[in-house]
């Protein structure tokens, strides 16, 4: 089995995430794509994030048309910061046989020396990082290969039609009242709505 965690803070959920999915669903024949809302991401510890209970339940609502695509709650339910390298041996140890893969943006290979025990992430999963708008490929594949070097450790690259979609774009505008259902699965938008987040 081919299984890829796919992990972020999802606030909010949107149609750039669910395209990067299907790309590594079908691109790399996984058997399922594990969207994983972020609890206390040790990076983002100052910024205002939505209710963990409340962004889980808006990926489960993005993703419950694919049969491939789970949601897992791991990290929203440890009340410790949510640290990449744990959850990847933790499902490691779940599931020993299964081939675990990281699904992870060029932004996150730029930075992956700030990132804790990085060894760990790699001797526990493959790593997929896929392109992101405002990363030139080049660096991204001159990263990539240093990284590789350092840490003895292959990384796959999955090249993505970019859709230029961002959760800050999203919040900022919905704060001034902009219609973006466009951006996001139908249910998860009028959720929103009803909830008023990002007002």
């Amino acid at each position: 089995m081919n299984k890829a965690i796919f992990g972020g803070t999802f606030d909010p959920i949107h149609n750039g995430h669910i395209h990067i999915a299907y790309n590594c669903l079908y691109a790399l024949n996984m058997d399922e794509i594990i969207f994983m809302p972020s609890g206390n991401p040790p990076h983002k510890t100052d910024k205002e994030i939505t209710d963990a209970g409340i962004r889980y339940e808006l990926v489960k609502m993005a993703t419950r048309s694919e049969s491939r695509f789970k949601v897992s709650d791991f990290e929203i339910n440890n009340k410790e910061l949510s640290y990449t390298y744990k959850t990847l041996e933790h499902f490691k140890n779940l599931e020993p046989d299964t081939q675990w893969w990281f699904l992870t943006g060029a932004d996150c290979l730029i930075e992956l020396d700030m990132w804790k025990s990085v060894d760990r992430i790699l001797e526990a999963s493959n790593l997929i990082v896929f392109s992101r708008p405002g990363h030139d490929k080049k660096d991204i594949i001159e990263q990539k290969k240093r990284v590789e070097n350092i840490y003895n450790k292959k990384i796959t690259f999955l090249e993505v039609p970019l859709m230029d979609i961002s959760s800050t774009y999203i919040k900022n505008e919905i704060r001034e009242g902009k219609n973006i259902s466009y951006m996001m699965p139908e249910g998860v938008y009028n959720s929103i709505l009803q909830l008023k987040l990002y007002k």
